[in-house]
């Protein structure tokens, strides 16, 4: 219950962001979209997300902030830029056990306060049932790009899934891509900036929400970064990389993968 209940620091209108957030902001735009791919478990993620969202509220370029952390449908657009916490989150159908409040609450409370909406972009859990069995998904994306995808689905659940479940499991990351494309397009505004706040995956130019907005939408993506860059050099996912301090090594599959037997 405290954990639900958790309040994030209200922000004031506004502190100013760090200068480079600011500078690089501004050297993306103009653009109709901006997408900030984050590391989910990177706290800096989270504080320049509300960052870029101050900076461009300030310039009242914000049109929308999209997040994958809340369902499509789910808004604030009827809310008073005073509202509270609790209504912002009742509001968004927050889920405070997959998505802390504490880590995004702050940028979603800055947007409310400039008199913006935040939307919900990711696709209904209501719906995955249906997605994974929905074959016409499989040609959303171009050859290429679906193998790609099925890998990084294997690679995502540490080599446990069974090959059967790699298109079903695939089908729903492209939904949810697509879902978040069709929340960004509705959102758009002619001189207006919607910035959509999701994993990195989601953000890949050749994977993900990109693939799936009209032609001619201009587009910003940014790779945020915990770390140095893996591949140094290739810039075909994401149009920048932004590099935030390293984590702790952490091996995500070694609590999952099964244990050997002792000997």
């Amino acid at each position: 219950m405290l954990a639900a209940c958790a309040s994030v620091p209200e922000p004031r209108l506004f502190p100013h962001a760090p200068t480079d957030v600011t500078a690089r902001t501004d050297a993306l735009l103009p653009t109709d979209v901006l997408m900030l791919g984050e590391q989910h478990d990177a706290d800096e993620h989270q504080h320049i997300h509300r960052q870029v969202i101050e900076h461009l509220a300030v310039k009242g370029q914000l049109g929308a902030v999209a997040i994958e952390m809340a369902d499509a449908g789910r808004s604030t657009a009827s809310l008073k830029s005073n509202s509270t916490q609790l209504q912002v989150q009742d509001a968004l159908g927050w889920n405070n056990k997959a998505w802390p409040w504490l880590a995004y609450g702050p940028a979603i409370m800055a947007a409310v306060k400039a008199g913006v909406p935040v939307m919900g972009a990711n696709l209904p859990t209501a719906q995955m049932r249906d997605t994974m069995a929905d074959i016409r998904l499989d040609q959303r994306l171009a050859g290429p790009a679906l193998k790609a995808q099925q890998q990084l689905i294997r690679t995502g659940h540490c080599g446990l899934l069974p090959e059967s479940q790699i298109s079903p499991m695939t089908r729903i990351q492209i939904a949810r891509d697509i879902s978040m494309a069709r929340t960004i397009e509705q959102a758009m505004l002619p001189g207006k900036v919607v910035v959509l706040l999701a994993g990195s995956g989601h953000v890949d130019r050749l994977l993900g929400v990109p693939q799936h907005l009209p032609q001619g939408t201009k587009i910003k993506t940014v790779q945020l970064r915990a770390g140095p860059a893996r591949n140094a050099g290739d810039t075909s996912s994401f149009d920048t990389e932004w590099e935030t301090p390293a984590l702790a090594e952490r091996d995500y599959c070694k609590d999952v993968l099964p244990k050997p037997a002792p000997k």
